[in-house]
């Protein structure tokens, strides 16, 4: 038996934030998943949270500026909760004893939509 598709109406709606990072410490993409997950999770609760359908797309390493390492990644999000995403986020300093900076760079609806912002 075939599985049958979702029609698009139905489907959830996402939306794709762009977001710059600076932190000492090297970061893989499993790293920022648990670094975003626990954010939202301290700041909104477990119930909110899991509405926000929180995935990394794409992490991307450029220069090395100094000391810090700097990435930019793309982080899907369900439509209607960006805010709460990007709030929770802010509230990040440090990841494992060292520090860390996140700031959202855009949104859009589409990954090739998020191109620009990098």
């Amino acid at each position: 038996m075939k599985l049958k598709v979702l029609p698009k109406s139905q489907r959830k709606h996402n939306h794709y934030l762009v977001l710059d990072i600076k932190s000492e410490k090297e970061l893989s993409k499993n790293d920022f998943t648990s670094i975003a997950w626990d954010a939202c999770v301290r700041f909104q609760g477990e119930n909110n949270t899991s509405n926000f359908n929180l995935w990394t797309i794409e992490l991307i390493e450029n220069e090395k500026i100094s000391f810090f390492n700097e990435y930019k990644v793309i982080l899907r999000c369900q439509r209607d909760f960006e805010d709460e995403v990007r709030s929770s986020l802010a509230l990040v300093n440090n990841y494992d004893r060292k520090p860390i900076s996140i700031t959202c760079v855009g949104i859009s609806g589409t990954i090739k939509g998020c191109s620009k912002f990098i």
